[in-house]
């Protein structure tokens, strides 16, 4: 009888934590079994890692549990910080991952260069400049949400012209290496430039277009996994890799679908940079405001609301105000459901995430293309700090940076309703029009003491 030797345990083990990775992208396609996903991601990744950890090549623990530690002190408090920075610590979670990619591929540079086959050597080099720049970028991408470094587009003449002279010149270092991996020099050149390459990659883009950078640098993170899988010859490294790179891609595609943009025009467009100011009628548009007793009154006078969550509401903290005006406008017999753009917030999901940690059930939250259908039966269009995701001016305006991104059509609504500090521009730097038409009603504060104030009007029986 054939008994089990510890490869063979090994094997299942990791057969059973790749089918796991599967499953939580398919749990995690649903806001409804999204928390399930998470979970079979989470035991998945244990499995894997428990797994290595038991391989009978292993004769040194010290440096691991080290490294564990080390690890721990830094993620829990990475992993406890507030909503509003989310995207901002995704980003740094990307390039932690990108960084032991390239450091890993590094150290097996060294550890093998004087045996390295030419194939082995394009393996390490590809895996190095994808984890080199994924680090340098979201590095990047994390200091422009965390707005330590401007948000705008930072961009010079020939700069395109610049950052592909840079991507070329580490891909030729890459392919000498290849020919002559012994030239210790070239890769740390390869490596540096790579880093380099990073920085001009992401510099150049705006603020609006972080959502779309985000899943591409997971996507990055993903193919660097998958590269690294084949140098160590770990078959659950690359399919984990493959996945995700592969769902980061699809991701970066449907945000771009949504923004009506390419790729190109994404990492090459500077798109966010303030737009001049035209001259002319603008002094002569009406804005027309409201109190939050109006509101409240609009409100309850209504059959139906859609509510349209933007950065805002997560700057303000807002979402578990909006619960309070859910569940109020509820028992009163409204129908309030909540219209989510893809690319509102700073990162792919943003909004799903805020309203999820606030409790709104999933079945109330709709798709832009069931909003814009809706619409027009709506009696009132409530948007809390969204901008440039509800500017008519993406279907008027050729002239727009944002012409025809579509929208969420909130103007075909009955009443619009609009909480927002001020009519400063959004990530488009550009005036949204929504803010001067005759049924838009102008909700000027704080998002999440204005939404109070509208739901204690509402529960003092206030508004008219």
């Amino acid at each position: 009888m054939t008994t089990l030797q510890p490869t063979h345990l090994m094997d299942f083990a990791y057969i059973a934590a790749i089918a796991l990775f599967v499953l939580a992208l398919k749990w995690l396609s649903s806001p409804s079994s999204a928390r399930r996903g998470v979970l079979a991601g989470e035991i998945g990744a244990a499995l894997a890692v428990g797994t290595t950890l038991f391989n009978p090549e292993l004769v040194q623990y010290k440096w691991i549990v080290v490294a564990l530690l080390v690890g721990t002190m830094i993620g829990i408090p990475l992993g406890m910080v507030h909503m509003t920075a989310v995207p901002q610590r995704t980003a740094m979670s990307h390039a932690f991952g990108a960084l032991a990619a390239a450091t890993i591929g590094i150290a097996e540079y060294y550890v093998r260069f004087p045996h390295l086959t030419k194939f082995g050597m394009t393996e390490i080099a590809l895996e190095v400049i994808i984890g080199s720049l994924s680090f340098t970028g979201s590095l990047i991408a994390a200091g422009k949400l965390q707005e330590v470094l401007p948000q705008r587009p930072i961009t010079y003449r020939g700069q395109n012209f610049v950052s592909l002279s840079v991507l070329g010149a580490a891909l030729v270092l890459a392919l000498i290496l290849i020919i002559h991996p012994e030239y210790s020099l070239l890769f740390i050149a390869m490596v540096i430039v790579s880093l380099i390459f990073g920085i001009l990659l992401v510099t150049p883009i705006g603020g609006a277009d972080m959502p779309t950078v985000i899943s591409l640098l997971n996507s990055y993170v993903g193919l660097s996994a998958a590269l690294l899988g084949f140098v160590l010859n770990s078959k659950v490294l690359v399919v984990a890799g493959a996945l995700d790179g592969s769902s980061g891609f699809i991701l970066s595609v449907i945000m771009c679908k949504a923004m009506n943009r390419s790729f190109t025009n994404v990492m090459f467009g500077a798109f966010g940079q303030l737009q001049p100011v035209a001259s002319g009628p603008k002094q002569d548009r009406i804005v027309r405001s409201a109190t939050p007793e109006d509101a409240a009154g609009i409100l309850r006078a209504s059959n139906s609301v859609m509510v349209v969550p933007g950065y805002g509401m997560a700057v303000a903290q807002a979402q578990h105000r909006v619960r309070e005006l859910f569940d109020l406008l509820t028992k009163k017999g409204v129908d309030v459901k909540f219209a989510i753009h893809p690319v509102a917030g700073r990162m792919p999901g943003h909004m799903n995430v805020l309203l999820a940690e606030a409790g709104i059930p999933y079945d109330k939250l709709v798709e832009m293309e069931t909003a814009n259908s809706d619409m027009p039966q709506t009696d009132v269009a409530l948007i809390i700090g969204a901008n440039d995701v509800t500017n008519p001016a993406a279907k008027t305006e050729q002239g727009s940076p944002i012409y025809g991104m579509p929208i969420i059509e909130v103007d075909k609504a009955r009443t619009t309703m609009v909480i927002k500090r001020s009519l400063s521009p959004g990530f488009a730097g550009i005036d949204n029009t929504l803010y001067y038409m005759p049924r838009t009603l102008m909700l000027f504060g704080d998002a999440k003491a204005f939404v109070g104030d509208i739901v204690q009007a509402l529960s003092d029986g206030g508004g008219h």
